[in-house]
């Protein structure tokens, strides 16, 4: 079972940077286990913290600031995710309290795996990105939003912006399913499309020779 996203609401950071790798994410020598628990103080380590021996906090980072230190939410430039497919990065997102990713684009294998683990990510364009990252960063305005996958919708106080998102995907967030469990509840529909094919292409499956 992975974890399941519904809708969530939550304050979102603006951290736009482009192409962003697991290893800013997190660097290699943070990663002392090989389970998903203790990861999240390596979590951008080389920008969250002015020195890697004390871990005194660098206060211009923006997880660092007051009015972003409880973020589940991450606002996002180009690329977010790159580089190496280890899911190390994934992990300490999430155990520091990230549900969702909203940006203009991410690795599909980081995407992969944030599915894996209950993280939505979702693409927007620039103009509507730019308007979340504006409200964000204003003091005068709420940084609250709120995400929903069913309807697929983001609510920032009366404003609505719709968003698509693979629907293979979707109902994998939306169920909590692994790959192999989401499939086996389509059993029905396979069968009936393997059986409907053995009559339209008999020759793939031994007959009609």
């Amino acid at each position: 079972m992975n974890d399941l996203f519904q809708r969530h609401t939550g304050i979102a950071a603006p951290f736009m940077h482009d192409n962003v790798d697991t290893d800013t994410i997190i660097p290699s020598r943070e990663m002392r286990s090989g389970t998903k628990s203790g990861m999240s103080d390596g979590l951008f380590a080389d920008w969250r913290y002015t020195n890697r021996q004390s871990r005194e906090l660098n206060p211009e980072f923006v997880l660092n600031q007051e009015a972003f230190r409880d973020a589940s939410i991450l606002l996002t430039g180009r690329n977010f995710g790159c580089g190496s497919s280890r899911e190390h990065a994934v992990w300490a997102l999430r155990e520091f309290g990230f549900r969702c990713f909203i940006g203009h684009s991410f690795s599909s294998i980081f995407a992969h795996n944030c599915v894996r683990n209950g993280i939505l990510t979702v693409r927007l364009g620039a103009a509507q990105l730019q308007q979340l990252v504006s409200r964000a960063v204003d003091p005068l305005q709420s940084n609250q939003l709120t995400v929903n996958l069913e309807t697929q919708q983001i609510t920032v106080d009366d404003q609505i912006i719709q968003f698509d998102y693979p629907q293979r995907l979707r109902g994998l967030l939306l169920s909590g399913l692994d790959p192999i469990r989401y499939t086996q509840r389509l059993q029905n529909e396979l069968d009936a499309w393997r059986e409907n094919d053995m009559k339209v292409r008999p020759w793939l499956y031994g007959y009609g020779k």
